[in-house]
């Protein structure tokens, strides 16, 4: 489904990523785990269009969107829940989730609204509260729900437990299992928090320094000696 070969990306003269090669395949989970500053981000950003790649290709279900204008790819089946959440703090929590729903059918609109909040029954409770006045927990529930509501075939999550107190970091992982396997919806991870991310996910990458290290099912991963000493010991909460 996505694609993503030989991308290299620049910030300036720093090369951020360095011939990535990364494979989502339809109906799965994938994630890429790695340490603040590896480029897990920036390998999100620019599938998403900004910054561009300098070298390489990226395709989605076999169409090229390496040079596609970045409020293009919304209409392709991509949506972006991005780190750090960036919700519209004025708006309500519905106005919100509306501004996901601008490019789809309206007639899908009241299905697409109960289906959030059947996900997260709390945004329905604080569906007239102005986003900036919600939680961290609750934030992050809005921008996957804002994500949700443009009906997306590929779900890029950036970080979603990051900064979240234990419990709801399972709730927000129990609603991306939920919706992959009732939904079928294909997801792309990157979190730094890897127990819960290697359990979750079909297949996994590792990157260091915007460089793939190693790849297997996320089981495998979370049985490989060096990723638990990398990335899970006294991790796995």
């Amino acid at each position: 489904m996505l694609e993503v070969r030989g991308v290299h990306t620049f910030y300036g003269q720093i090369e951020a990523l360095k011939g990535i090669d990364v494979t989502v395949n339809e109906g799965e989970i994938v994630t890429l785990i790695g340490s603040n500053g590896a480029g897990k981000t920036t390998l999100l950003m620019t599938i998403c269009g900004s910054p561009r790649a300098a070298k390489g290709t990226i395709t989605f279900e076999g169409r090229d969107i390496t040079r596609m204008p970045t409020h293009h790819l919304v209409g392709t089946g991509i949506a972006q829940s991005p780190e750090g959440r960036r919700i519209f703090p004025r708006m309500t929590v519905y106005e919100n989730l509306q501004m996901g729903a601008l490019r789809t059918d309206p007639k899908y609109f009241k299905q697409d609204l109960d289906m959030v909040y059947s996900l997260f029954p709390r945004l329905q409770e604080r569906q007239e509260q102005r986003g900036g006045t919600l939680s961290g927990g609750e934030q992050q529930m809005l921008a996957i729900g804002r994500a949700l509501m443009s009906r997306p075939r590929l779900l890029l999550l950036d970080e979603p437990s990051l900064g979240l107190a234990p419990m709801v970091v399972r709730q927000i992982f129990d609603v991306i299992k939920e919706i992959n396997r009732r939904d079928k919806m294909t997801v792309f991870l990157v979190e730094q928090n890897a127990f819960h991310a290697l359990k979750l996910a079909h297949r996994a990458y590792v990157m260091v320094n915007g460089v793939i290290t190693l790849q297997g099912s996320g089981q495998e991963l979370l049985a490989n000696p060096e990723i638990r000493a990398a990335y899970l010991e006294g991790g796995s909460h």
